[in-house]
């Protein structure tokens, strides 16, 4: 019998064979630093919840329970999509994205849930809700290297049909989410759109001509006054926050003395006065790294950066070794999209970029955002275990 390396296996020691096998292929640094990133967010969700929220009722521990549940479906749901051969994708993104869209129809449904003025939750009874518009992003980024990751004959990258196919089948599921409202996920999209078309070869007249268009279109949304009312005003407390500290400016006012609060070394974990009281809203999800800034200060606020900055650069390492176009494109795409809400949840909170509702990835508290997290890193390990062509 032989390998798959070109060695019998019979005679073989148990560590030559232990050597051929998946899970010493791993990217373990990804892992390990997924791994880390995970446990500060849980230290940091008790320590936001532990003072008793509303739904948490007299336990305590409530929060973290079911935060620590969450994170161990995303784990089985980030390992079974590592085992898939990434390959095959090509033949089930469709169904992913319809799925994805499928439920971005029904939260707009009576069995849709409005949470914090966006109706983009699904109520599943126990205290637990479903939101898919995360989910949707894996779907986005599996199609769109399916339709721009297969050139046509003759051609080095994506033609204009398949760049018009891409981006029709792209607009769908951001208008679902546009109308929910969440404008968040919406510009998450955006960022996972115009990051695969620079990718996959597309001429750069396209990726311009749509920066070029999303200036344009934001443009003409706030003239037209499609934007819901508490959209508007997060916007004008990003311009400026000390116009309105009691209302539209409350939660990046009170983000900035938390985070500002911490020093370089912080509080101490579990004695951040704003953290205790409260102060910050949301601060299990949207502002859990206030937590961070304010209980362990500069340093730890930096290494969870430094962290997620490692996250991405082993997938863009990850992407760089693909055997293919298409693992390049999902490879990238998982960047684009973890990246850019990285750099806005820290930046909403250190009031350098508007407040969306975006959770920072890994670290905080959430279901449907951990599960879709958790698939992220299984997909670019699915592609790092098959980056040989041969393999």
């Amino acid at each position: 019998m032989i390998s798959g390396y070109g060695r019998p296996l019979e005679g073989r020691s148990w560590l030559s064979r232990l050597s051929d096998s998946p899970l010493r292929r791993l990217d373990w640094t990804l892992i390990c630093v997924t791994a880390i990133l995970t446990a500060i967010g849980a230290v940091l969700v008790f320590s936001a919840t532990r003072g008793g929220l509303s739904e948490a009722g007299d336990d305590p521990y409530s929060y973290l329970k079911k935060h620590l549940l969450n994170i161990a479906i995303g784990v089985i749901l980030g390992g079974v999509t590592a085992a898939l051969d990434y390959r095959l994708l090509r033949a089930y993104a469709p169904i992913v994205y319809a799925a994805a869209c499928i439920g971005l129809v029904v939260v707009l449904t009576p069995l849709g849930a409005t949470i914090n003025g966006s109706h983009s939750w699904i109520t599943l009874g126990g205290g637990f809700q479903l939101q898919p518009s995360e989910f949707a992003k894996v779907g986005m980024v599996v199609l769109l290297a399916m339709i721009l990751g297969e050139p046509r004959d003759g051609e080095v990258g994506p033609g204009r049909r398949d760049i018009l196919l891409a981006l029709g089948l792209a607009a769908l599921p951001a208008g679902l989410v546009m109308l929910q409202p969440d404008l968040g996920t919406t510009l998450v999209f955006g960022a996972v759109v115009i990051g695969m078309l620079a990718v996959s070869g597309a001429p750069k007249r396209w990726v311009l001509g749509l920066l070029g268009g999303a200036v344009t279109g934001a443009f003409l949304v706030w003239w037209l006054h499609l934007l819901k009312p508490y959209q508007i005003n997060r916007f004008t407390a990003f311009a400026d926050p000390s116009k309105d500290p009691r209302g539209a400016g409350y939660n990046a006012e009170q983000a900035r003395i938390a985070v500002g609060s911490g020093g370089l070394f912080g509080k101490g974990l579990f004695h951040g006065e704003q953290t205790i009281g409260h102060f910050v809203p949301e601060q299990h999800t949207d502002f859990i790294f206030t937590v961070a800034g304010e209980e362990l200060g500069f340093v730890g606020a930096a290494l969870i950066t430094a962290l997620l900055g490692v996250v991405l650069w082993r997938g863009l390492r990850i992407a760089m070794q693909a055997a293919d176009l298409f693992g390049l494109l999902v490879a990238s795409g998982v960047v684009c999209w973890l990246a850019f809400q990285t750099f806005e949840n820290i930046g909403m909170t250190v009031g350098i970029m508007p407040i969306t509702g975006l959770p920072l990835p890994f670290v905080s508290y959430g279901g449907s955002a951990t599960f879709a997290n958790m698939i992220a890193i299984g997909l670019l390990e699915a592609v790092h275990l098959r980056h040989n062509p041969y393999e």
